[in-house]
């Protein structure tokens, strides 16, 4: 019986049917070829210059080389489906209704938070830091502070308990934005003081991912939620449709209360993340907590998301704090920037702030990342700030979750190990956490992995970090988990069979569109 439940748990989930109607427009799509059978030659030249066409619209966009070449060779190697499926699938073309709610997700961060500008408070550090804080504040729109204590957490596990204490102390509202939930010791934890809030008067408010949570959700789930008192809303529904915007995720990861305490960082609310569910051996997951004024800007940013998904306008200065309560740790000389990057707007923040990290190097570079799939622009970097002198290290996992994507990422280990680049992977099971360390006086934080999803196509947001001592702690954990991890060499890599070696170089061509 319980065979039986599963088998029809898996062909009567929305996937399989959504799968089901995509096929079904992928099939009328090759009727109505066939049915211009008689006309296949003025068809077919037809198709052939519209794929001319998208070649020369994609090699004229702009977008990430890798990016361009991933698509130009299937488009000219099947000049037939290739161009349409671009005209599906590829880019990020905007409709204008999506335009303009993604120009009032801008406009309404720039309306509440550009008083708040101060980059230029940083000239102390050098105009390398004035710069990356300015950079953050006109494209992100994301203001610089002081005032807030931060606290990094090495893992998931020691997150967890300070996560669900801030939440019970909550007095006006918690706002969550995930692109993991799942059932289990961690969510249901939250779901019973979420509740309990809720009854309280709290104002409590849940986003999450559709397709992040394709599996572990049903798709009712917001009205069970809402039956508790709670308000959840669903980023970018999975619908039957070929369309880009299935390619656009929220990949933030939000725990706000009242204005004055927020988490981020690679933690989902799923129990693997704090080693309560053992899938990919120990995952070595991180987060960080801000507490004071930096807050006020994550606070911004889940709302502007909450209106784009709602279609509203509210006020947002009812949500500001007026009282921060004061923040141990904190001190003047410290400066902490939330910052979020959005796949709509054109400008690659995430890429850009790893860029800047990268080549503004003097010391040292260490890297946790979960995958390691990087445009050119990124992987020059890497190998000059190495050729350089930088002393530049990437930790990578070695249990993969996905096996072709850990394929991406090892295709990107020789060119890197070549230039000098140290590379280790985890041993004991898999790396999720994304942060950089740097020169012991920058660092950054967030959901924002190095690959093209997250810098191109995902919505993301970090935290940087100048002059604050929890930069050590990243670079203390960096080097206390590189303990525990084998360190990958060239001979190792060039010792794989010539099949498995041309298998990663055709990965590597089409990782972008992995």
């Amino acid at each position: 019986m319980t065979l039986l439940k599963k088998i029809a748990s898996l062909v009567f989930h929305r996937t399989a049917l959504v799968g089901l109607l995509l096929v079904v427009q992928v099939v009328l799509l090759v009727v109505m070829m066939v049915g211009f059978a008689d006309y296949f030659v003025q068809f077919y030249i037809l198709c052939v210059a519209v794929s001319v066409l998208v070649v020369l619209w994609i090699v004229n966009a702009r977008s990430d080389p890798g990016y361009k070449i991933a698509w130009i060779i299937p488009i000219l190697v099947f000049p037939v489906f290739g161009g349409l499926v671009y005209l599906l699938c590829g880019g990020n073309q905007l409709s204008a209704r999506t335009r303009r709610k993604m120009e009032g997700m801008d406009r309404k961060l720039v309306e509440v938070l550009s008083d708040d500008y101060k980059a230029e408070d940083l000239a102390p550090y050098g105009k390398d830091a004035v710069n990356q804080s300015r950079y953050l504040e006109q494209y992100a729109h994301c203001p610089l502070y002081t005032n807030t204590a931060t606290r990094y957490y090495p893992l998931g596990d020691d997150a967890f308990p300070d996560m669900l204490e801030a939440l019970r102390r909550a007095r006006s509202y918690i706002f969550l934005e995930y692109f993991i939930i799942d059932h289990g010791v961690f969510w249901d934890s939250i779901v019973d003081i979420m509740e309990e809030k809720a009854k309280a008067g709290v104002d409590v408010r849940v986003i999450y991912d559709d397709i992040g949570s394709l599996y572990t959700l049903p798709k009712n789930y917001p009205a069970e939620l809402e039956d508790k008192g709670v308000k959840c809303r669903v980023f970018n529904r999975f619908v039957p449709v070929l369309s880009v915007r299935l390619n656009n995720r929220d990949h933030r990861k939000f725990c706000i209360v009242d204005g004055h305490t927020g988490f981020t960082g690679g933690i989902n609310l799923a129990d693997e993340y704090i080693n309560q569910r053992g899938k990919y051996g120990h995952w070595k997951d991180s987060a960080i907590r801000l507490q004071g004024e930096a807050v006020w800007s994550m606070t911004v940013m889940f709302l502007t998301m909450w209106d784009y998904i709602c279609g509203v306008d509210e006020p947002y200065d009812k949500y500001r704090p007026a009282h921060l309560p004061e923040a141990s740790g904190a001190g003047a000389g410290y400066y902490v920037q939330p910052y979020t990057d959005s796949p709509l707007d054109g400008e690659p923040v995430g890429e850009t702030v790893y860029l800047n990290l990268i080549n503004k190097a003097r010391d040292y570079v260490y890297i946790t990342t979960p995958y390691l799939i990087v445009s050119d622009s990124v992987n020059t970097a890497l190998c000059n700030a190495a050729k350089e002198g930088v002393d530049v290290r990437i930790m990578t996992p070695h249990i993969p979750d996905k096996k072709i994507i850990f394929e991406v990422t090892r295709a990107h280990y020789e060119p890197l190990l070549e230039a000098g680049v140290k590379i280790y992977e985890y041993t004991p099971g898999f790396v999720h956490g994304k942060n950089f360390a740097v020169d012991d006086k920058y660092a950054t934080v967030g959901s924002i992995n190095m690959d093209y999803r997250s810098m191109f196509l995902h919505f993301e947001d970090g935290v940087w970090l100048c002059g604050d001592p929890t930069v050590l702690d990243v670079k203390a954990d960096f080097l206390n988990t590189q303990n525990k991890c084998q360190e990958i060499t060239l001979e190792r890599c060039r010792e794989h069979s010539v099949g498995r070696r041309l298998l990663r170089a055709v990965l590597r061509v089409f990782a972008p569109l992995m």
